[in-house]
């Protein structure tokens, strides 16, 4: 180094020349400057030596007085015989190695060739530590302690929260079993099955269809008011319903439509034979039904009953077609007697379904809901076992468009009247009567003759052959298969009006 000193650690050899800067006797091994050998005390010094005190020079302007430490005259040294603390040495004592208690100077540290001679300063080398001295006390940060004020309080706080949150569940979970509000029913919403999305051919799809064109009828009477269905026949308010349902009224009627709202109507015209009554309403914008065709009607074939069951509105019953061309005389004592070969179904009908529709799979009115059968006794009331009777829709447009048309219907004729059962194997209905000149006389028909079938449609009762007849129009040709003695022949037979 250019400046004279050597700073090494204990062992190494100084940078001077050979001889310059050996330590002084008791002086530490390690870290330690290296004095030049030439220095000595700077003139006007005394010598210093180990443990002895140094005059007091004078003081000095740059330098803190003696015993005071931060202001002027005070030490900025560690008080003697402590480490740490004010007059402590951090230097080891001497002949020791990393011992405190040590002086860091040594005795001529006076002279110090960097030292200014002319600074009035004292060097006060301290006193060694005296041997024996208590070790700073240390504490155990495991060993276990009286519990702080915060601990105590942390106590209950964490009480409340779970004591809070342990009520907040179960009372969600009473809120949820007891139906509150805001509980999310359900899983995820999905696509429903094919049966729910309602196509138009679906049931569901039919009958919002079909509805709105289904009305109320009802009738005042002497006795009171008679209600049944009925449906829209046409945009011009013509409406199609039962003759029982309108028998015996005053003439003033009215129909509750599928939105609930009503309206005055008229009695066009009435056939009691085939059960057959057409009203009139004055309301713009109506909906007629789409008629089917009856004679297409299979056994087995899907159908709705519509109508006002009860006086319940709008109801709507599925069932099939459960038998066709059953033929049914029908009418109250004293009344006029009805025959149709009627549509049977399993279809729910009631009281109040009398003249409403009996619609297919496609939406189409088939038939005209008429009667049930029932098990109870006479003067009972009737209800519902799944066997309910239709008119056949081509025979009701038929009779609909007679009595728009003319104000009465026709009915369809054969001119001939039957006896009852014969009794005699292959069954059938013998002729009592003939008219000359009618259609049976025309096809060659003659009293005795057996009549067993009109296309195909085998005769086992009296009413067969009326009821038979009257599902088909005026003009209609049927084949009649008939046993005359032991032979067996067929007949077409063109059938007419009545007279009347």
């Amino acid at each position: 180094m250019t400046d004279g000193w050597d700073w090494r650690r204990g062992g190494e050899t100084p940078a001077g020349p050979p001889g310059a800067g050996t330590p002084p006797a008791g002086s530490p091994t390690g870290n330690v400057p290296i004095v030049p050998s030439a220095g000595g005390p700077a003139p006007g010094h005394p010598p210093a030596t180990p443990g002895a005190a140094v005059p007091t020079v004078g003081p000095s302007p740059s330098w803190p007085a003696p015993g005071t430490s931060g202001t002027v005259g005070a030490s900025p040294w560690p008080a003697p015989g402590t480490y740490g603390s004010v007059g402590a040495s951090p230097w080891p004592a001497s002949g020791t190695s990393g011992t405190v208690g040590a002086s860091p100077w040594w005795s001529d540290a006076l002279a110090d060739p960097w030292r200014d001679p002319a600074a009035p300063t004292a060097v006060v080398v301290p006193g060694v530590v005296a041997a024996g001295a208590e070790p700073e006390a240390v504490t155990d940060p495991d060993a276990p302690g009286r519990p702080t004020l915060r601990h105590l309080l942390l106590i209950p706080v964490l009480t409340a929260l779970l004591a809070g949150t342990l009520g907040g569940a179960l009372g969600y979970a009473f809120a949820v079993r007891g139906g509150a509000g805001g509980a999310v029913l359900g899983g995820a919403p999905a696509e429903a099955p094919a049966l729910a999305q309602r196509k138009p051919e679906s049931l569901a799809g039919v009958a919002e269809r079909v509805l709105p064109s289904v009305v109320t009828v009802r009738v005042s009477s002497l006795g009171g008011t008679s209600e049944g269905s009925g449906f829209i026949a046409t945009a011009d308010g013509h409406v199609i319903t039962n003759d029982h349902v309108v028998a015996g009224g005053t003439g003033k009627a009215s129909v509750v439509f599928n939105d609930g709202s009503t309206a005055p109507a008229t009695i066009v015209g009435q056939d009691p034979e085939s059960d057959i009554a057409v009203i009139k309403v004055s309301r713009p914008g109506l909906r007629a039904v789409e008629f089917g065709d009856s004679d297409a009607l299979a056994v087995g074939d899907p159908v709705l009953a519509m109508g006002s069951p009860l006086s319940l509105a709008n109801t709507v019953t599925a069932g099939i077609v459960s038998a066709l061309d059953r033929t049914m005389q029908a009418g109250e004592p004293g009344g006029p007697v009805r025959y149709y070969a009627a549509i049977q179904t399993d279809a729910a009908v009631n009281h109040g379904n009398s003249g409403g529709p009996l619609v297919d799979g496609a939406g189409r009115v088939v038939g005209v809901n008429s009667t049930i059968k029932s098990l109870v006794a006479e003067g009972q009331e009737a209800g519902n076992i799944g066997l309910a009777f239709a008119i056949p829709i081509n025979q009701a447009k038929r009779v609909t468009q007679d009595i728009i048309g003319t104000g009465k219907a026709r009915r369809t004729v054969i001119g001939a009247r039957v006896d009852g059962p014969t009794g005699a194997l292959g069954g059938g209905l013998r002729l009592a009567q003939v008219e000359p000149s009618g259609p049976a006389d025309g096809a060659g028909l003659k009293v005795g003759d057996v009549i067993l079938k009109i296309n195909g449609r085998p005769m086992t009762e009296p009413t067969d052959l009326t009821a038979l007849v009257r599902k088909y129009a005026p003009g209609s040709v049927v084949t009649v298969e008939f046993r005359r003695g032991s032979d067996r022949q067929n007949t077409s037979v063109t059938l007419a009006a009545d007279a009347k």
